[in-house]
């Protein structure tokens, strides 16, 4: 299963446009994922005719309305991910809403796909993956260029990337491999 991981498009349709080309030739993607700023973006996947799934950014609209989930936990070969805007609890959650922490503490996933801060990131924390795929604005004031995510996900390992808008480079990377609930990290 192949997922690309986009987050914080910020209505820059045509940046959400040239990471769907660029990741449809060269990954076999099964499914993408928007991890919120801007929700109504997702409508772009439509126009590729790409299969995914979303979640809003936690100064959306959407995010206040108790008919669209704030957060998923989605499984997918074994492994559970959550899909959130923020890697952890926000001051906009709604009382129904998931608590990373909560999750993360009683080992009910395995990786957190999150955006929000625009600094793409890998890393692992209590035996969790977190991968934050960046940006995809045209200027961004923290001074990352844009990115996206690559996620392969075997049986017993996930492979991730970010890489570089129109620059391909690859900016992160990580081999994850699975680990029983009782060897991680505590």
């Amino acid at each position: 299963m192949v997922l690309g991981v986009i987050s914080d498009t910020h209505g820059n349709l045509e940046n959400l446009r040239q990471a769907l080309r660029e990741i449809q030739s060269k990954h076999n993607t099964d499914l993408f994922i928007h991890l919120g700023d801007d929700y109504d973006d997702a409508q772009v996947f439509e126009e590729f005719g790409c299969a995914y799934l979303r979640v809003p950014g936690v100064y959306s609209d959407y995010y206040a309305e108790s008919s669209v989930p704030n957060r998923l936990v989605k499984s997918f070969e074994g492994w559970r991910l959550l899909l959130s805007h923020t890697d952890r609890s926000h001051a906009n959650d709604l009382a129904e809403d998931l608590r990373p922490q909560e999750l993360i503490d009683a080992k009910q996933i395995d990786v957190v796909l999150y955006g929000h801060s625009h600094i793409p990131r890998l890393h692992t924390e209590k035996g969790i993956l977190f991968i934050n795929p960046g940006h995809l604005k045209v200027e961004d004031k923290k001074g990352y260029t844009p990115s996206y995510g690559v996620v392969s996900i075997a049986r017993d390992r996930i492979k991730a990337q970010i890489i570089g808008l129109g620059s391909h480079e690859v900016l992160g990377e990580i081999d994850f491999k699975k680990v029983k609930d009782d060897q991680r990290a505590r």
